[in-house]
């Protein structure tokens, strides 16, 4: 019961319209779908109500994340990972 009520708390349309505001505003690399920041409000108008009810029925399944290697000032290495703008 806890849970469904979380993940209605979570997909509510306020809080997603937050979440989407966020990753516009991070203006990040796109992930392994090749989708940018600038895209997502026209995929979400056709797609949205989709991906809420497969999250709700626990059918939704995350893209991989695209792994990049970050030089370090040190000479050393550091491993991003960069989700989908969608995740």
């Amino acid at each position: 019961m806890y849970t469904e009520k979380l993940m209605t708390q979570i997909l509510d349309q306020g809080n997603l319209k937050q979440a989407i505001k966020q990753v516009k505003r991070n203006k990040g690399a796109a992930g392994v779908g090749g989708m940018e920041t600038d895209e997502l409000d026209s995929y979400l108008a056709g797609n949205l109500e989709e991906i809420r009810r497969q999250i709700l029925a626990r059918k939704y399944q995350p893209q991989p994340v695209l792994q990049v290697v970050i030089p370090k000032p040190n000479g050393g290495e550091r491993l991003l990972g960069i989700p989908t703008v969608t995740d």
